[in-house]
């Protein structure tokens, strides 16, 4: 047996400057992930990040194991192909909440559909960042930006909500200012067969800065962030004096526990196969200024995309021999051009 190898964070950090603007969430996230794979031994040399176009983007550059800068949306399909040839592989995703939900949504839910095993890490900052403060599919109705002068009028996506949407067996929201909060979220993604979808509030500090303050303040955390327990009523406040339950509609709201008794609180049940009831959950909060859910909504299994290939490809062989592909070019509708 060979000698256990022990990592530290160093082990994760490239020779590259990194360079986001000072104060940018980025650098929590990417503290949180190379502590994260320090912790777990990850290889970095098993490793690949996939990226698309942004600030979030720059994130291959700074861990040291293998990384693809791709164009702008078109990761998640860049990280499919690195997937399939090499399904041994630990293969991430990482992009802002524009590269991913504006030019690239397609991308995003059909990867999380054919629950392909990778592990997508959204940065939410509400905005554009690298191309200087425009606003983002996630950005407030109303939000007044370089390319919205007057108000943005369009409604914007609550990213959990379209990952549920699409069926991806695992989704979880965290934030940037609760590094260990971070960390949970990330290993539990980590750990997932299939695809895993984090979202994580960032603050851009130059462009949107204090977009999340009034969630993740410490001050108001408390009050502002549901904590999703699994097998647990959901509740929360300083002394869990709030709830949540399902109401007449099945829709969920936010209740007094002295009210309505514990026993009327909805039980988290990340592991629930339909995910109707995570997606009610999701929709407690569509905007930073209402307390908002925090941590795994849906951890299911489902048969991986790769592995399923990977079958079809050997019991196709074993019934009609070795591939020919000279032979499968050939075949069918062929013409010669003079």
């Amino acid at each position: 047996m060979g000698e256990q190898v022990t990592f530290k964070r160093k082990d994760y950090q490239t020779d590259q400057e990194v360079r986001w603007c000072p104060g940018c969430g980025d650098y929590s996230i990417l503290a949180a992930m190379q502590l994260l794979f320090a912790e777990m031994g990850t290889e970095p040399e098993n490793t690949v990040f996939v990226s698309g176009i942004g600030c979030a983007a720059r994130f291959p550059y700074y861990m040291e194991t293998y990384g693809i800068h791709s164009i702008h949306g078109r990761a998640p399909a860049v990280a499919t192909g690195v997937k399939l040839a090499r399904p041994d592989l630990d293969v991430w995703v990482i992009g802002g909440d524009g590269d991913m939900l504006s030019i690239g949504g397609n991308h995003l839910i059909h990867a999380l559909r054919r629950n392909m095993g990778i592990k997508i890490v959204m940065f939410n900052n509400q905005i554009y960042g690298l191309t200087k403060g425009q606003y983002s599919p996630t950005s407030e109705v109303g939000k007044i930006t370089k390319s919205s002068p007057l108000g943005s009028l369009d409604q914007p996506f609550n990213p959990v909500s379209v990952a549920l949407g699409a069926e991806a067996t695992f989704v979880g929201r965290t934030h940037d200012m609760d590094r260990t909060h971070m960390m949970d979220v990330l290993r539990r993604a980590h750990q997932h067969e299939g695809a895993a979808f984090v979202e994580i509030y960032q603050n851009c500090n130059v462009f949107n800065d204090g977009a999340f303050e009034g969630l993740t303040a410490k001050d108001v955390r408390a009050d502002m962030i549901i904590d999703l327990t699994q097998g647990e009523p959901i509740r929360f406040g300083a002394d869990g004096e709030k709830g949540v339950a399902l109401n007449a509609f099945g829709e969920c709201e936010i209740v007094d526990v002295a009210t309505v008794g514990v026993d009327r609180l909805l039980v988290h049940d990340e592991h629930r196969h339909d995910p109707t009831l995570a997606f009610a959950i999701s929709r407690l909060a569509q905007h930073p200024g209402q307390s908002t859910p925090m941590g795994i909504f849906r951890d299911v299994a489902r048969p991986v995309y790769e592995a399923s290939v990977q079958q079809q490809l050997a019991e196709s062989s074993e019934r009609d021999g070795a591939g020919d592909l000279a032979g499968l070019i050939g075949s069918g509708g062929t013409w010669t051009v003079a």
